[in-house]
């Protein structure tokens, strides 16, 4: 969990990045902001830091050699934390390397903004950091204010709402020889475009922790139940959010994840398992991801994957069942004479 209301900003430098495939060029600046005003700093850490809050994967640098100095970002931010590189110089590289990487011509240029940052918290444990943000989107602000005994109404345009950050990400000072630990956001654009933030600017890989291997074993698992599945058995709707259910009840009621035991209480059927696993294979190697046969269950990921997981029928437009367990209960039928699917539910009492 990553907290911010004690950290504050040492060092602050301000650069414009434009987008080469529109002939667009990038400003360097010859030295960082002064920062005087301390309203004006809380204004800029809540706006630099606040989306954070709510961010719970953690990534490292990485380089697909596997030498993690090949990674730009990894280097500059490596520099600048063990002293060989000034905090404005960094900035100012990191500007360069932003616009090598602006290569798709939807990408949208705006301001770049270095801050140095002390006395964040990631996990319990106070940090050294340094943020890098980019803002895209600007709007326009009509401002209210008094004059002469009346109200006088004007505006700001190409103005910046410091409660919408486009694009984010902070490295901490910390697992240098894992490259680093790094949080990240892209609020603007989730298309193809997007992926330079992520991935030709910054070359990240998440990180393989309890929160990631949870998320991404439910991730897997529920996009094999709504695909795969079908491809080899003829399955209901009901089957399917049964499997979903007992998928979830087993991450909510264990501590730790282990392979046979997730495999005899929740598959149950050596071909599905089978198939599972080939599946899980192939998805993890497409992402970058692995998953063990034992692993330690975080809560956080469970709840998080839990409002993707439907237990809900969808019946035209007049009913919705809701299921959450005791798949025997319910039974699907065709009634000849309506011409209409139906279902028939058991139950013990009505609340």
């Amino acid at each position: 969990m990553f907290y911010h209301a004690d950290a504050a900003i040492e060092q602050l430098s301000i650069h414009r990045v434009g987008n080469k495939m529109q002939d667009e060029f990038y400003v360097i600046t010859d030295g960082p902001v002064a920062l005087q005003d301390d309203t004006l700093s809380e204004l800029l850490k809540h706006y630099f830091l606040s989306p954070f809050a709510k961010v719970n994967e953690v990534y490292h640098f990485s380089h697909p050699s596997g030498t993690l100095e090949l990674n730009e970002m990894y280097h500059f931010a490596d520099a600048f934390f063990t002293g060989g590189l000034g905090f404005h110089e960094f900035s100012q590289q990191v500007c360069k390397h932003l616009y090598a990487a602006s290569n798709h011509p939807n990408i949208k240029g705006g301001e770049l903004y270095a801050v140095h940052l002390r006395g964040v918290q990631m996990e319990g444990e106070l940090h050294e950091a340094v943020g890098i943000f980019k803002s895209e989107t600007k709007e326009t602000y009509l401002k209210v204010y008094p004059s002469q005994g009346a109200f006088n109404v004007g505006y700001e345009q190409e103005a910046i709402n410091i409660n919408k950050l486009d694009k984010g990400c902070i490295i901490l000072n910390t697992a240098r020889g894992e490259g680093y630990q790094i949080l990240v956001i892209d609020q603007t654009n989730r298309q193809q475009e997007a992926l330079y933030w992520k991935d030709d600017f910054l070359g990240l890989t998440i990180r393989n922790d309890a929160f990631n291997q949870t998320g991404n074993f439910l991730k897997i698992y529920k996009k094999f139940v709504n695909e795969a599945l079908d491809d080899v058995f003829e399955l209901e709707r009901t089957d399917k959010i049964d499997l979903l259910n007992r998928s979830m009840n087993y991450f909510k009621e264990k501590e730790a994840f282990k392979q046979e035991e997730f495999e005899e209480e929740v598959l149950g059927n050596p071909k599905a398992v089978h198939l599972f696993n080939d599946y899980k294979q192939q998805f993890g190697e497409a992402q970058d991801a692995s998953f063990g046969q034992y692993f330690d269950i975080s809560n956080q990921a469970v709840k998080k994957a839990q409002a993707t997981y439907k237990s809900v029928l969808k019946l035209d437009k007049n009913f919705h069942i809701y299921i959450h367990g005791k798949r025997e209960y319910i039974e699907k039928g065709y009634d000849e004479e309506k011409g209409m699917n139906y279902y028939k539910v058991y139950f013990k009492e009505e609340r």
